[in-house]
């Protein structure tokens, strides 16, 4: 299937790798060009490079802290400037699993605060900076990556973090979907990437057991008795990022394998 992505520019935060890597490869793939941000410079430039390996396609790395309101301004403008447009905001950045994990009484304030102001603020500020872009030329994508941690107890922050992800998007679809803008949010779930997989080796050796075995384990969490791949969440996103995904805003989407067990009507 033809996205209609091609020529069209998007910027994808927390890009450097993992999910966000991920997403930027597939939306390259489908002829897009691609901005990614991250905090770490060496990071970034590899994915950067890699990316344009695999593509042929234009990839801009930039180095920038989405906490911060000016960096989130200079990003946008910077992605704007080379590109000359922006249409798909892939809003990704934030720490797996979240800062303030628990139990109760170990939660740091300011752990909490720092989760949400990265995660949750830092796709407002996001959005907020690239929204008259796309509403200047009528049209545009933005999909906020959240997780299944807001349909579940858990780490107290990332399921706060991700639930806020959750009305903001339906939010800003409201807003801005006269402009052709649609606003989605995608939940993975435990997904295969480079945090996971150091995860996997750490838990297979205080058990004594195959990183193999761990995983067998793992992936009886969910009906596909797999784990996720990144790229299972980043063809998700690639679609939603398209033309052809007009008609769905406002809409929380699970990449999760089909883990959980709610009956969500």
């Amino acid at each position: 299937m033809d996205l209609e992505l091609l020529e069209r520019v998007a910027l994808v935060t927390g890009g450097s790798k993992g999910i966000g890597k991920a997403i930027a490869l597939a939306l390259a793939r489908e002829g897009a060009d691609i901005a990614i941000c991250a905090r770490q410079e060496e990071p970034l430039e590899a994915a950067a490079g890699d990316i344009r390996n695999q593509t042929g396609r234009k990839v801009l790395p930039i180095v920038a802290d989405v906490s911060r309101t000016d960096e989130v301004e200079r990003l946008v403008q910077a992605t704007v400037a080379a590109f000359g447009r922006l249409d798909i905001l892939i809003n990704n950045a934030g720490k797996p699993g979240g800062l303030a994990t628990g139990p109760l009484p170990t939660v740091r304030d300011e752990l909490m605060l720092e989760d949400l102001n990265v995660k949750f603020l830092g796709y407002l500020r996001c959005a907020r900076a690239a929204a008259p872009h796309m509403q200047s030329q009528g049209w545009g994508r933005i999909i906020n990556v959240g997780g299944l941690s807001a349909r579940q107890p858990g780490a107290y922050s990332t399921g706060a973090r991700n639930i806020a992800i959750v009305h903001m998007s339906k939010t800003l679809a409201e807003e801005l979907g006269p402009f052709g803008i649609t606003v989605n949010v995608v939940h993975p779930g435990s997904t295969r990437t480079e945090y996971l997989d150091q995860m996997l080796a750490a838990r297979a050796q205080e058990r004594g057991t195959t990183v193999e075995e761990i995983e067998r384990e793992m992936a009886q969490g969910n009906p596909i008795r797999r784990i996720v791949d990144a790229q299972d969440v980043a063809w998700v996103v690639a679609f939603l990022a398209s033309p052809k995904a007009g008609a769905i805003t406002g809409e929380v989407i699970s990449a999760g394998g089909g883990a959980g067990r709610a009956v969500l009507p």
